[in-house]
């Protein structure tokens, strides 16, 4: 786990942090280092990438519990997607959550070639839109396919074979060794048959013994409602036909999603910094709002602060597995810069008239600073 990233301390958290102090922290630091206000900034883009990798686990309970686990006993299970079509935890770790790090050859123990071909993977780019609402894409790759002509095996007609002269038919060669400890005997693949026990008499013509021949693939893809920047689809079988015969890898596309210029997203909530007038913020009033489908109206309260928050149930981004988020206004009260001399005496009169029933947080404020300072603050 030492070569994992610390998704604690990418959120600024402790490991004991609930819910809540989870989602306040990847909310500031969304905002912070969102592309779409740090335009060219490489360093904020990563930083950005890391933070909704940190979030997408820890917001995950089940996801948190798997990290936790593999942090306090590392090297004792992987922590990764969640099996076919699912979507898996942060962009940079997919592929090697999903095989511990490898590609078909040898691993615990085995001795015998596996007859799994590697899989491919490949990186899809969605608009924001395409990935909130759900879309088909189409994909067009080359791969090792099986060859059909000797059916994957490499002989020519798919018979032509003798038993491996060295391994005598077993696919493995033992070699005995004295140590230490006495002698040993280790097994490995035998290297002339490549582990099958068998060698081929003729190749076949199609593939020149290989098992498969190299073809344009193209596939379609259902990209889910609510993917996300390393979420990821698998496709069993469309990946490389191993050598010899047997099962093809997997195509693996992981998702990579662009920012957008209204709606900042979080799990499937959507946040949007909705500006209003002076007055609306004064007297209230209604105004238009975004969602993914269309523009709705909100009726923004006499007295609304900036920087107030509001959240409209249902009309975030839909999910079929984990329902609607929500929508989350932030109001960002715009103050007029160019008056006219008529209109600041209008506004002067207008303060002088409201400004002895002054706000009790502006009072207290006001009395701190001149107990502090000796300086009126008003």
């Amino acid at each position: 786990m030492a070569d994992k990233k610390n998704y604690y301390e990418i959120l600024g958290v402790d490991k004991k942090a609930s819910q809540d102090d989870i989602k306040t922290a990847y909310r500031k630091l969304a905002m912070k280092y969102h592309p779409d206000r740090n335009k060219g900034s490489e360093d904020a883009a990563e930083k950005f990438k890391e933070i909704n990798e940190a979030n997408e686990t820890l917001s995950d309970p089940q996801k948190r519990a798997a990290y936790d686990y593999e942090l306090e006993h590392p090297g004792m299970g992987g922590f990764g997607g969640f099996g076919d079509g699912g979507f898996g935890g942060g962009f940079g770790d997919i592929f090697d959550s999903i095989f511990g790090g490898g590609f078909g050859g040898f691993g615990g123990g085995r001795t015998r070639r596996s007859a799994v071909g590697e899989s491919i993977q490949y990186e899809m780019r969605l608009s924001f839109m395409d990935a909130a609402k759900g879309c088909k894409k189409t994909l067009r790759y080359k791969r090792n396919a099986p060859c059909t002509a000797c059916q994957s095996t490499g002989a020519k007609g798919g018979t032509e074979f003798s038993t491996c002269s060295r391994c005598g038919g077993k696919g493995v060669t033992q070699q005995v060794m004295n140590t230490m400890f006495g002698r040993t005997v280790q097994q490995s693949v035998c290297p002339d048959c490549n582990g099958s026990g068998r060698t081929i008499k003729e190749k076949c013509p199609d593939c020149k013994g290989r098992g498969f021949v190299q073809k344009e693939t193209e596939v379609n893809i259902e990209v889910p409602a609510g993917a996300d920047t390393g979420s990821y689809t698998k496709m069993r079988g469309l990946g490389h036909a191993p050598s010899g015969g047997g099962e093809a890898g997997d195509l693996i596309v992981a998702f990579r999603v662009e920012g957008h210029k209204i709606f900042t997203r979080e799990g499937f909530d959507l946040h949007v910094d909705l500006p209003i007038s002076f007055k609306t913020a004064t007297l209230g009033g209604v105004v238009r709002v975004p969602t993914i489908d269309e523009t709705v109206e909100f009726n923004v309260p006499e007295g609304t602060q900036s920087g107030q928050t509001f959240t409209l149930r249902g009309k975030g981004i839909k999910s079929a597995r984990r329902g609607t988020g929500n929508l989350v206004l932030h109001i960002l009260v715009e103050v007029p810069t160019k008056l006219s001399r008529e209109q600041k005496k209008q506004l002067e009169d207008w303060a002088d008239g409201v400004g002895v029933k002054q706000h009790e947080r502006m009072k207290k404020y006001a009395d701190n600073v001149e107990i502090l300072y000796g300086d009126k603050a008003y």
